[in-house]
């Protein structure tokens, strides 16, 4: 009994993996493509954020019937639980990269707008999520505390970004506001994401130590 739920953990473990690659490297795609202005991406981040549904369902599936059939307890249960979550979180980072690409689409094209704010944060956002990535893949949490520091750094640009493109849209008569607009829906979703990107340090640290992220 005890080979075969190994096997189950196993198989999740291996799904929740390539989802968090998966999810990283969607996010990356999309923030180049906004750079870029390249709307021709969409069908690929589409499918790949649709992928990501997929495969959290499936590690739901999985888990729960690892539960079902083994009744497991203490770590097993934890990680199970853990990866749950952790799929939920992957899975979300594709919908925000979904969500960036038809901001492109809909209000592109955007070369002449002033996409440092975006891509300032963005920064941020990414390392973030490869500092995450890599705590899963090492089974490290000795690296956390810099997701929450960046976390913070976040928060601080993305209300400062948000007044400055108020006060822009309040001062030019809402003439040509596609750019502002545009910085303010992406600038959310990467928000959003580092969000998860938390959540994500927040499971690795209870896959480790059965505690929630001391920040919490």
């Amino acid at each position: 009994m005890a080979r075969l739920l190994d096997m189950g953990l196993t198989k999740v473990s291996s799904i929740v993996l390539d989802m968090a690659n998966l999810a990283e490297s969607t996010v990356t795609k999309a923030i180049t493509s906004y750079d870029d202005d390249d709307k021709l991406a969409k069908k690929q981040i589409f499918e790949s954020s649709a992928k990501l549904r997929f495969l959290q369902e499936e590690v739901s599936e999985l888990a729960i019937e690892l539960i079902a059939r083994f009744q497991p307890v203490a770590t097993d249960l934890r990680y199970i639980k853990s990866c749950m979550e952790l799929a939920y979180g992957f899975s979300r980072f594709g919908r925000y990269a979904y969500d960036i690409i038809t901001v492109l689409e809909i209000l592109g094209p955007l070369q002449l707008c002033d996409k440092s704010p975006v891509m300032r944060i963005s920064k941020l956002v990414l390392e973030m999520m490869e500092v995450g990535v890599s705590a899963l893949r090492l089974r490290d949490n000795s690296n956390l505390s810099k997701i929450y520091e960046m976390e913070e750094m976040v928060d601080v640009l993305f209300r400062k970004s948000l007044r400055e493109t108020s006060q822009i849209i309040q001062s030019n008569n809402y003439a040509d506001n596609r750019c502002n607009i545009s910085t303010a829906l992406i600038l959310k979703y990467l928000e959003r994401i580092s969000d998860h990107a938390c959540y994500i340090a927040d499971s690795v640290n209870y896959i480790e130590t059965g505690m929630a992220s001391p920040r919490r």
